[in-house]
């Protein structure tokens, strides 16, 4: 796959179809983009070019800890830089859970290298943001603490970086532990900043500034919540809301963890409110 060094980072990305508007896609978590081939290559069948990318510390691009700002933040600028190198601004910007988030930053920190968002999986809520501030960042400051930086290497998470770029166990090994508790310490505690906001990293000031056009497509597990993607919708000046792709449940009576396979299934459906939405914004 192609890779780019951006911002001092190693990228693998890859790009599905060879012409049309540029849109750039990113899973939740910090999983590799491969899941989103599929969906990807769906897409770009209606005449789009779909960028999709391994953000740093996920898949095989590099490991590395910039405490700048939230983690969210390095990634959209990352995206930013990356769309520059392969002069694909503006840029639709889409993504699922954390993808989302990164879709989220990228709107409010690059306004102008903007067409769209497809947002679908959005997260808010004090359950989703204490479950995953110690998902993301708690587990590993406690890791780097017991055992250092060969612990972190033998973490779950790490360990597949490594597979998927060996060159990572070095970089890792380099890094000072104490440096990488205090970047996840404070991506940690910009994470749990976000329990009281709409949704996590945005403001509602953040949301209604965003002028471009949005699709969202609401969840229905706790992390995921429906209420999470009304409010945004009911933010962003121009969106829209889907909340019938995956199975309605009520706010009282959501899945405690997300349905991958009913996600899966919904790929398809998925690309048709996408490709639709984009010809109504006139990207096409």
């Amino acid at each position: 796959m192609p890779a780019a060094v951006v911002r001092g980072i190693h990228i693998n990305y890859e790009v599905i179809g060879s012409s049309g508007p540029w849109i750039a896609l990113t899973p939740g978590s910090r999983r590799s983009y491969g899941e989103l081939v599929d969906l990807s290559k769906a897409i770009a069948s209606a005449g789009y070019r779909v960028l999709l990318h391994d953000r740093r510390n996920c898949g095989a691009s590099d490991v590395a800890f910039d405490g700048s700002g939230s983690e969210h933040e390095v990634w959209a600028d990352d995206l930013h830089a990356l769309g520059q190198q392969l002069n694909a601004l503006p840029l639709v910007v889409g993504g699922s859970s954390a993808g989302a988030r990164l879709a989220i930053l990228f709107a409010i920190r690059h306004p102008q290298a903007l067409r769209g968002l497809l947002l679908w999986r959005v997260t808010g809520g004090q359950e989703a943001v204490d479950r995953l501030a110690e998902m993301y960042y708690g587990q590993f400051i406690k890791i780097a603490r017991a055992g250092g930086m060969q612990a972190v290497c033998e973490s779950e998470h790490f360990s597949e970086c490594i597979k998927a770029r060996p060159e990572n166990r070095e970089r890792l090994l380099q890094t000072d532990p104490e440096q990488f508790i205090k970047v996840m310490t404070t991506w940690r505690q910009r994470f749990l900043e976000s329990a009281s906001l709409p949704i996590v990293g945005a403001t509602e000031a953040d949301l209604r500034s965003i002028a471009a056009p949005a699709c969202l497509i609401a969840g229905n597990d706790v992390i995921h919540t429906p209420a999470t993607a009304r409010k945004a919708a009911g933010l962003i000046p121009n969106s829209e809301l889907h909340d019938d792709v995956v199975e309605k449940r009520a706010d009282d009576n959501l899945l405690k963890e997300w349905d991958r396979k009913e996600w899966r299934d919904a790929e398809t459906r998925l690309a048709q409110i996408f490709s639709a939405f984009l010809k109504r914004a006139g990207i096409k």
